[in-house]
């Protein structure tokens, strides 16, 4: 999931070497914190988040049955 994640956001960001996922996690869902520059935050965001819900989408098909998965762009 943090692999699949880090490659979507280094394909759609200005600077990818700036592009961290952090894991965690908590009872039966798993946390990914992306981290992108600045500059590139509203590219990761999309248009009123679209870019981020098909993120947030593409993880919801791959993930396990019994885990939920939770994405959330850090500043």
């Amino acid at each position: 999931m943090r692999e699949l994640v880090g490659f979507v956001a280094r394909a759609l960001v200005d600077n990818p070497e700036a592009v961290t996922v952090d894991e965690t996690e908590q009872e039966e869902t798993l946390l990914l914190e992306l981290r992108v520059a600045q500059p590139d935050l509203g590219k990761v965001i999309g248009r009123q988040g679209r870019t981020a819900r098909a993120i947030r989408t593409l993880l919801t098909a791959v993930a396990d049955q019994e885990r939920k998965v939770r994405l959330e762009i850090v500043e």
